[in-house]
């Protein structure tokens, strides 16, 4: 890209708060921009030169995440296999898929269905969603952060907060979705519990040691919407970025976009029929005292659309007063104590003041 020939399209005069406040107050996203024709990503989307010009550092590379797959995790010899599996990815990548995971194709793909249906609906009606209200249970916007970051992201989300209760109820969801996301809900909670376990073996500490410590007891899913970009090479879907909480499992189209830093190499993470994407959170690599990674990863912009995913965080009694800090058994001689104890609402109140692209946000902010 010819960065001199971007600066002279972006003139200094230009009011940038002004233009995301005429961006929020249509309340119809960036669906309602594509939907109006444009041909061009407006300025508020736009990477800032620098980061344009650092994207032409990083390697695209082949190489894939692991893929493990689940089937058999009753069996002892198995069991073993899957467990030293999801170490090797914990520690190595931060980033695995799984298959063979216990939750029916048409349970997935009726999820994905069910949220693409409801972004692809009349404007009117999803505005009765749209909110910033960190309180309200179910939200639509686009860009939580579309204040505290450099460039806004190139997609719409529905947002289902459970942060004060470990259920909703039926009729807060909209209609449109509301069936596919109760069953695809109460499954990928099982699933996350297993992964728990899963997790807690590959550290040496019993089964159920990490559910005891409340890691998946809160959960929020962001349900995202992708529409096909004019200009992908000038934006992002999601900045690159780690996630704050324990856990993150991630249904997603098959279209690609996902991409995990791994070794200063943007590796594609493509979508697998049937397969889920789990990735490790800030708050699991403190807790296990760095043995797990949690590692930035991005969604690019696409000239084909809409891409479809569904993020499920399981982020720990955020409205408590819990500490976490590392697990105790993992802490020796050997092996000391690399981060300082949080405040789980402190935490996530600091994380919620920043953008998604501050480099400045991450768990490094707690390392000793």
């Amino acid at each position: 890209m010819d960065m001199s020939t971007l600066k002279e399209s972006l003139p200094e005069d230009y009011d940038r708060l002004k233009a995301l406040k005429a961006f929020e107050e249509t309340k119809a996203g960036v669906k309602g921009i594509v939907d109006s024709g444009i041909q061009k990503v407006p300025r508020i989307f736009i990477r800032p030169p620098d980061e344009l010009v650092q994207e032409l550092n990083y390697q695209q590379s082949n190489l894939q995440v692991p893929v493990i797959d689940l089937s058999g995790i009753g069996a002892d010899d198995q069991r073993k296999k899957i467990i030293s599996e999801v170490k090797n990815a914990s520690k190595e990548w931060g980033f695995f898929q799984v298959t063979n995971h216990g939750i029916p194709l048409n349970v997935l793909d009726g999820m994905l269905d069910g949220i693409r249906k409801f972004h692809e609906q009349d404007a009117e009606v999803k505005k009765e969603f749209n909110s910033r209200d960190r309180m309200q249970k179910v939200k639509f916007g686009s860009n939580v952060d579309l204040y505290r970051s450099r460039a806004a992201n190139w997609r719409d989300s529905l947002t289902i907060s459970l942060m004060t209760s470990d259920r909703i109820e039926p009729d807060e969801l909209p209609e449109i979705c509301r069936d596919s996301t109760m069953e695809y809900s109460n499954r990928v909670k099982i699933l996350g519990k297993t992964l728990f376990e899963l997790l807690s073996e590959a550290l040496g500490l019993s089964p159920d040691h990490l559910n005891n410590m409340e890691c998946s007891k809160v959960h929020q899913f962001s349900c995202h919407y992708y529409p096909a970009c004019p200009e992908p090479q000038l934006t992002l879907g999601t900045s690159k970025h780690s996630d704050p909480g324990f856990l993150t499992v991630l249904l997603q189209s098959q279209i690609s976009g996902l991409q995990v830093l791994y070794q200063d190499n943007w590796v594609n993470i493509e979508p697998i029929p049937g397969g889920l994407v789990v990735n490790i959170g800030d708050l699991l690599q403190l807790v296990s005292n760095g043995r797990f990674i949690s590692s930035k990863h991005r969604v690019i912009a696409n000239s084909i659309g809409p891409r479809i995913s569904v993020a499920y965080f399981f982020s720990g009694p955020i409205g408590e007063a819990k500490t976490y800090g590392p697990i105790k058994e993992l802490i020796s001689e050997e092996n000391p104590t690399k981060y300082r104890d949080l405040l789980l609402s402190e935490y996530m109140g600091r994380f919620m003041k920043t953008g998604l692209d501050d480099e400045n946000w991450g768990i490094n902010y707690y390392k000793l």
